[in-house]
């Protein structure tokens, strides 16, 4: 049975989404995923479950859509693919808490840096399905807009490396 790394988009961030973390590990165990498990309350649960990735995003999509009264986006990885986010993190110099992964469903566009808009002193890559962001000054003071990030969700590489590790214990 693989192991799945789900991330939750607008989930207990600035008052939005409210939801505790425990309501998500029961929704997960209700959908027949196992060895559940939740990582800070933003949003992060690794567990293990039969089928697709993109069936474990769906009946997942669902519940929360139910429990919450409107679609919450999530995005799903293998235990691999996590442990790959990491691994290509080319800003592997910078605080981890200063450099972000923010996943996407799919690929970027080639051209996603060209449309970036209030750069100081950032330094953005494109992955796989995710855009890094090493925050030079701290993401406090940073006025970086990335349209291609507006559906994604962003994690730093501490809990990237958090996720990582757990889904790989399992």
């Amino acid at each position: 049975m693989p192991t799945y790394i789900a991330l939750l988009r607008a989930v207990n961030v600035g008052g939005t989404g409210k939801l505790p973390m425990t309501e998500l590990k029961a929704m997960c165990e209700a959908a027949g995923f196992e060895q559940v498990r939740t990582y800070i309350a933003s949003g992060n649960v690794v567990f293990k479950a039969s089928g697709t990735a993109q069936q474990v995003k769906s009946a997942l999509m669902q519940r929360l859509a139910s429990h919450m009264g409107k679609p919450a986006e999530v995005f799903v990885r293998t235990a691999q693919e996590m442990a790959e986010v990491l691994a290509g993190n080319p800003f592997s110099d910078s605080p981890g808490h200063q450099t972000v992964a923010i996943f996407l469903d799919k690929a970027p566009p080639a051209d996603a840096l060209a449309h970036i808009k209030g750069q100081n002193d950032e330094q953005l890559a494109l992955g796989l399905r995710e855009i890094y962001v090493a925050y030079g000054s701290g993401m406090g003071q940073s006025k970086l807009k990335i349209p291609a990030a507006v559906q994604g969700t962003a994690r730093n590489i501490n809990t990237v490396a958090k996720l990582a590790e757990m889904a790989a214990a399992m």
